[in-house]
């Protein structure tokens, strides 16, 4: 069977939940939720394991916080034996306006710290990363209180469409590869 590593950044506690930041956490756990898995508190994540379509998914929300999100992602894909071609890491993304979505197999950490720090920990940055656009609309100075609040009530509907495309996004990456994928979110 083969395996994928599924990795949502974001910040554990009540304050960070269903914050902007930590919409990588919130794209995880709707995949978990509609394939009926449960997560369970584990080394330095949560995780929850889903079978699909002939596919293990372990599915991580690490929980080291988001700037030290390398310890994670690398433990779990040593322990799983999982290889790095077969991972996605889903997080949020300010350069990106609301209605985007941007799915890439290497390249920048783009100033994302979370990114930074796998980047660091493994050596390289040829992963996979699901990039969820958050917008950029706060005052100047204010773009930590913006990433981390929470959605306008206007944000709502847009959001959660795009978490469960996020969802089908996650079952395209592991059924049909990379390339082809990225080529169907560019027909969105």
């Amino acid at each position: 069977m083969t395996k994928f590593l599924i990795a949502g950044l974001g910040n554990i506690g009540a304050e960070y939940a269903h914050t902007r930041h930590n919409i990588g956490f919130d794209v995880v756990a709707a995949f978990v939720a509609k394939h009926g898995g449960t997560f369970r508190n584990d080394r330095l994540a949560y995780v929850a394991e889903i079978s699909w379509k002939g596919r293990q998914f372990v599915c991580i929300c690490p929980t080291t916080y988001m700037n030290l999100s390398g310890r994670a992602f690398k433990y779990w894909m040593d322990k799983e034996k999982i290889p790095l071609e077969n991972t996605l890491t889903i997080v949020d993304d300010l350069a990106l306006p609301l209605a985007k979505l941007r799915l890439r197999k290497s390249g920048s950490a783009g100033g994302h710290n979370g990114l930074k720090d796998i980047e660091n920990i493994l050596g390289t940055d040829q992963y996979a990363r699901l990039r969820f656009g958050i917008g950029n609309n706060y005052p100047k100075g204010r773009q930590a209180d913006f990433v981390l609040g929470k959605w306008l009530d206007a944000e709502k509907v847009e959001v959660q469409l795009k978490i469960e495309k996020c969802v089908d996004i996650i079952r395209w990456f592991a059924t049909m590869g990379i390339e082809q994928t990225i080529s169907e979110i560019n027909k969105l």
